[in-house]
């Protein structure tokens, strides 16, 4: 039957698929539909298998990244629009990476509360596959699918909380800003299939020809697109919906959108300017000065005043997107166009290790203490010395002081900036300098209460660690350790996939 429709249409070609290319998707596709179905024909106490399926198919789906990575060009399918490359399989590691940790976070808090436990981890995968999917598009129809699978299933997600008003809020907070950034976005695309005639950035690309205002209604298309995706990252002025969907959502599931989905969110932004909107550097140059400057000062100058330990994380991760899109204030000037996105890619991996390992020990102390306040952190070190000192490593990670990994991040940001010998490029350095500073203040402030303030109650009992939070805190400690005195470890990771991108 399949010969004769092919034959009624001498045309048709079918397009070529390398399986082996996109065996990563494969494997977590069949991880969600074996897990839906244990979670269809299970008993309600055996739910947390699915945990398990979950955990091995993403860790399954890592084996053919690396055989992928002995690959010396790249894969391109579907006339161009799907992409295998280093940039892609580095990518999607770190993905499937914080994916993992993410279900590890998610394994007492989900089995001990009042969720539906098969559905989670069946929405974490989704979510996953749809930043599969994101980190090879390198279409606008493909972008904006990808972005939807990892969005839709997010929304869930954080309103998971259903039985209380804080759950219902965030899940509605976060759904209707980001349908809403959704809309922002979809118009820009159509402005620029509009201008340019074509939707695959390659093309795209090649339609803008380098001038200010040489392809207006295109210009205009990407404007929007690019503030469609400042939602997604939480860049001010539209981080209004973060900080009261990070406090309302369950503890692993605001991890788990504090670096996943943000990090999506920025390799879109470094796959739409570099191979699309290039030909227009200047719009994008004077759009991401005025994010990442006002990102960085409006988060940390309100983080300052925070009490709970969720939303000064909430404030905390507002303020990284602005260190994470400075580098973006140069770009277009080639002395710096690789050192930008080495110095993106590299602050994304380091952040996602550092900031699950910081929410494994908040996840691990509010067990203890039932309540999210920061006083009540107040002298941690006397009973739970370990957690004391590995929480007190990720806050000099975050903070950017050696010799956590951190620093490395924050170097990379500035080198890239400084590089281009721009006057744009100094002063989005003395911004970041100055916030740097800033941000020390509520960092530090955290570290004072866990190690000279008294316990609140008293209570000095020692605090139980269930293994798989242990593990993600043990796992993040070292690698934040381990490549803030190796760095190279993860910068040759970045800059394989800055060659390949820049390439385009």
């Amino acid at each position: 039957m399949i010969a004769t429709v092919l034959a009624a249409f001498p045309d048709f070609v079918r397009p070529e698929i390398d399986w082996h290319a996109i065996a990563p998707e494969l494997i977590l596709v069949a991880t969600i539909v074996l897990a839906l179905l244990v979670d269809v024909f299970t008993s309600e106490h055996s739910k947390w298998t699915a945990s398990s399926i979950a955990g091995l198919g993403l860790l399954a789906a890592t084996v053919p990244l690396l055989t992928l990575a002995t690959r010396d060009d790249p894969t391109a399918m579907f006339g161009g629009s799907y992409v295998v490359d280093d940039f892609a399989l580095v990518l999607k590691g770190l993905f499937l990476v914080a994916g993992y940790l993410t279900i590890l976070l998610s394994t007492n808090t989900i089995a001990e509360g009042d969720y539906a436990e098969g559905e989670y981890y069946l929405l974490i995968l989704s979510s996953v596959f749809g930043m599969l999917v994101m980190a090879s598009s390198r279409d606008l129809i493909g972008i904006f699918i990808a972005l939807e699978m990892l969005s839709i299933p997010a929304y869930l997600l954080a309103g998971w909380r259903k039985r209380t008003l804080t759950g219902n809020e965030a899940g509605m907070k976060y759904y209707l800003m980001g349908v809403f950034a959704s809309a922002v976005m979809l118009y820009g695309m159509s402005l620029i299939f509009g201008g340019t005639g074509s939707t695959l950035l390659a093309d795209v690309g090649r339609a803008i020809d380098g001038s200010f205002g040489a392809e207006p209604i295109a210009t205009l298309g990407i404007v929007f697109v690019l503030i469609g995706f400042a939602f997604k990252v939480s860049a001010v002025p539209f981080q209004n919906w973060a900080p009261d969907t990070y406090e309302g959502a369950p503890t692993p599931v605001t991890a788990f959108l504090s670096v996943a989905s943000k990090t999506a969110g920025f390799v879109a932004i470094l796959q739409l300017v570099y191979v699309g909107f290039y030909g227009e550097a200047r719009v994008v140059r004077i759009l991401m000065i005025a994010l990442a400057a006002a990102t960085m000062t409006v988060g940390n100058v309100i983080a300052l005043r925070q009490s709970n330990i969720v939303r000064l994380f909430a404030y905390s991760s507002v303020a990284q997107a602005g260190f994470i899109l400075a580098p973006l204030a140069v770009f277009g000037v080639e002395a710096a166009n690789e050192k930008i996105i080495t110095a993106m890619v590299t602050y994304a991996i380091i952040y996602t290790i550092v900031n699950l390992g910081a929410f494994a020990v908040i996840i691990t102390v509010s067990r203890k203490t039932g309540t999210g306040e920061i006083s009540s952190w107040g002298g941690l070190w006397t009973y739970a010395p370990g957690l004391a000192v590995a929480m007190g490593a990720f806050l000099f990670a975050l903070g950017g002081i050696p010799i956590a990994a951190g620093w490395w991040a924050k170097f990379q940001a500035f080198d890239a900036v400084v590089s281009a010998n721009s006057p744009w490029g100094y002063v989005i350095g003395v911004v970041m300098a100055v916030n740097s500073v800033i941000a020390l203040g509520y960092y530090l402030s955290l570290m004072r209460v866990m190690f000279m303030d008294d316990v609140p109650d008293g209570d000095t009992t020692p605090i139980r660690v269930p293994v798989p939070l242990g593990a993600v805190v043990t796992v993040a400690l070292i690698a934040t350790l381990v490549l803030g005195v190796f760095p190279g470890l993860v910068s040759d990771l970045a800059q394989g996939a800055s060659e390949a991108l820049a390439g385009r």
